[in-house]
């Protein structure tokens, strides 16, 4: 039991570090995937072909490669510094998530009836009022419990942050393994109910939103 609440104390160390990336992941990750989805479905050509790019590459290359490309290329080939550690793994988790979950911005926005758009000229909205109280409400029902599972695999994300030097929970769970050797199934035990104990509010908080969005089909 004294191991089990001496790995605990090590491991809380870390803690911190893990739930700032994952809540500044979610931050930046939704306000990218919301501004890089809007952006899809822009008429205006240059600027939908931008963005299909950035989400090409993010969602075609590994996020380890994206961390290690922010933390060690950019400052070794190019002399560019994007700050402490903690900046680059929000910068790395938020592009590449950002860029998955655009699509779920785009696809729920191109779901919303073309019956409704016409509607909407016909009673001469402007485009920013056709967006904002009609097209973005249903979107957002609908992008809700896809966005909710986004969460979660954020939280999984944060876990290789340890990759590039940072004191997460993982980063303190394998210094704690690497000089007791005979305890790292306890210590990976115990990484894992953390984790699973972080993301118990993400389950729930994806459940409620999944009831929001069937009671929103069932009274549209």
């Amino acid at each position: 039991m004294s191991s089990i609440t001496e790995i605990s104390l090590v491991l809380a160390k870390g803690l911190k570090v893990t739930i700032i990336v994952l809540f500044f992941s979610i931050i930046f990750s939704t306000l990218i995937a919301m501004i890089a989805g809007l952006s899809r479905v822009s008429k205006n050509f240059l600027l939908s072909k931008f963005t299909g790019l950035y989400v090409e590459i993010f969602r075609g290359t590994s996020l380890i490669v994206q961390l290690f490309w922010f933390s060690f290329a950019l400052p070794g080939l190019f002399n560019i510094h994007l700050g402490s550690d903690i900046y680059v793994a929000v910068l790395a988790i938020s592009l590449n998530y950002g860029a998955y979950m655009s699509e779920i911005v785009r696809g729920a926005i191109e779901a919303v009836p073309h019956g409704q758009t016409e509607a909407s000229v016909a009673l001469n909205l402007s485009t920013f009022q056709r967006m904002k109280h009609i097209i973005i409400p249903q979107a957002v029902r609908m992008m809700l419990p896809e966005y909710g599972n986004y969460l979660i695999q954020i939280l999984k994300a944060t876990s290789l942050v340890s990759l590039i030097g940072l004191t997460d929970l993982l980063y303190y769970g394998n210094i704690y393994r690497s000089t007791h050797l005979s305890e790292a199934p306890a210590v990976y035990i115990l990484i894992l109910i953390a984790y699973f104990l972080l993301a118990l509010p993400l389950i729930g908080f994806t459940r409620k939103m999944e009831k929001v969005a069937k009671k929103g089909v069932a009274h549209g």
